[in-house]
């Protein structure tokens, strides 16, 4: 195995560990549950799960998705998140390659990962991820890029944009487009992208949403007073900026 083919399936390994702890996050932290006690447990009759029930996707698989006591269903969501940890990170150490790089882009695809998870279930981005990781992102961006003065702008930007339209929809339609969580979320990823990724993130996202938004209310599933998860769709734009998101600025500017 070629040393680069051994470390991408490595880190993909890592991945997929690491998406269990994110299972573990995503479960808890709406509940205001702590993340690192008690152990894992099934849900619903409370037993405490055995070591080799805890194999990310391989348990999930053994069990067909049930608990091995009460026979209670386990939701999917759990082997879908470790599967997408496991090949997101896989994915980066392809693409970044083992550069330092690569460290602050799995930290944040991780805190992407819980945040768009929690915000489709619950509607709530918790400030347990996105106020600390503003500061993680700000602390990478002294060793990589986009650099310190990007990501400050970042943040400004990212938070301050969605803060500007949360206010102004209030003041003109008197209710609340967005939540309060949406500010914090992009300026943690203005905080590890920087201001020009942050912007394409917004447009990134806005533009989706707005198609998704019209095609529930043209089939009658939303109504326009329903709230959309935004975090979603900021999380799915981080994603696409924190990779290609430079090839896409550059073309974008090659046409002035």
């Amino acid at each position: 195995m070629a040393p680069e083919t051994f470390v991408v399936a490595f880190v993909t390994v890592l991945g997929a560990m690491v998406g269990s702890f994110l299972n573990v996050c995503i479960h808890r932290l709406p509940r205001k549950q702590s993340i690192v006690w008690p152990p894992s447990a099934c849900p619903s009759c409370g037993r405490r799960l055995a070591w080799f029930e805890n194999v990310p996707i391989v348990g999930y698989l053994a069990l067909g998705g049930r608990c091995r006591t009460c026979r209670a269903p386990i939701g999917p969501r759990y082997a879908i998140v470790e599967a997408l940890t496991a090949a997101m990170f896989g994915v980066a150490a392809w693409y970044f390659g083992p550069t330092p790089l690569l460290a602050s882009r799995l930290v944040l695809g991780s805190a992407l990962i819980v945040l768009f998870a929690i915000d489709l279930e619950h509607q709530l981005l918790p400030n347990a991820i996105t106020l600390p990781f503003i500061i993680v992102g700000f602390v990478f961006s002294f060793f990589v890029e986009p650099g310190w003065r990007s990501s400050l702008i970042g943040i400004l930007v990212g938070g301050g944009s969605l803060l500007t339209m949360f206010y102004l929809w209030l003041w003109l339609r008197k209710q609340e487009a967005l939540g309060m969580g949406d500010p914090k979320m992009l300026a943690m990823i203005g905080a590890f992208v920087g201001w020009k990724l942050t912007i394409l993130t917004l447009v990134l996202a806005s533009f989706s949403g707005s198609i998704v938004g019209v095609a529930l209310i043209a089939t009658r599933r939303a109504r326009m007073q329903t709230l959309i998860p935004f975090g979603c769709f900021l999380a799915v734009g981080a994603a696409i900026a924190a990779t290609v998101g430079p090839a896409i600025v550059d073309w974008y500017l090659s046409f002035y």
